[in-house]
């Protein structure tokens, strides 16, 4: 999908390879599609925490190359060196940086009413901005108060439930609190846990900005 210059391309999962500003961006890629394998594109990689569908080397094998600016909660950051990854930026919830000149902030995720993601665990979200536009990858997350002060132009949020907020709980926390100004995205369905139908169910239930579902790459 493109929109506003921006071309998004879900990997499935929680998994992006976004293009803009001459940049190719992924988040989080796992169980990446037979066409998506040994492209070595990956300007910029983010990952959110270091569960295996989220750090995943066999995926990264397929996108990273010499260059690649890694960008990982600090949870992550031993297992991706030993890894042979070159650059890895070690992040926190409320660090800004700038990587390859792109800003990035980065954005707190954790579970308020389960056990998966504590808060104590420093896990992330990220929000970085390419064509004039604020991208917010939520991470594995429940309905934080954190989200109040993202004010995104396209959220990217995770809707299956049982590790993450469930459809109705990702509707109420874009609805009140992401509050995207031109489009959301859901994510976290259709591999581990969740289905179609819950972002269906998260479409109809947000009422402050577009969503798109988008096809698996």
């Amino acid at each position: 999908m493109e929109f506003n210059g921006v071309r998004f391309h879900w990997l499935g999962h929680d998994g992006f390879r976004i293009i803009a500003d001459g940049k190719t961006i992924y988040i989080d890629p796992y169980q990446i599609s037979k066409g998506q394998h040994d492209k070595k594109d990956a300007d910029i990689v983010f990952i959110s925490h270091n569960h295996f569908d989220h750090l995943s080397m066999d995926d990264l094998k397929h996108v990273m190359r010499k260059k690649t600016s890694i960008v990982a909660a600090r949870e992550c950051v031993e297992q991706l060196k030993a890894a042979g990854a070159a650059e890895v930026k070690g992040v926190a919830p409320g660090d800004r940086l700038s990587v390859q000149g792109m800003p990035v902030e980065v954005i707190a995720a954790y579970n308020t009413n389960k056990k998966f993601h504590p808060k104590v665990d420093g896990k992330v979200g990220f929000v970085f901005t390419v064509s004039n536009m604020r991208i917010y990858h939520a991470g594995d997350t429940d309905d934080i108060p954190e989200m109040s002060t993202v004010k995104p132009d396209v959220a990217l949020v995770p809707v299956s439930g049982t590790y993450v907020m469930t459809a109705e709980e990702a509707a109420r926390a874009v609805n009140e609190k992401i509050k995207p100004k031109k489009l959301a995205i859901p994510m976290h369905y259709g591999s581990i846990v969740g289905s179609e139908n819950d972002a269906k169910k998260f479409r109809e239930l947000v009422e402050v900005c577009p969503v798109q579902i988008l096809a698996r790459d």
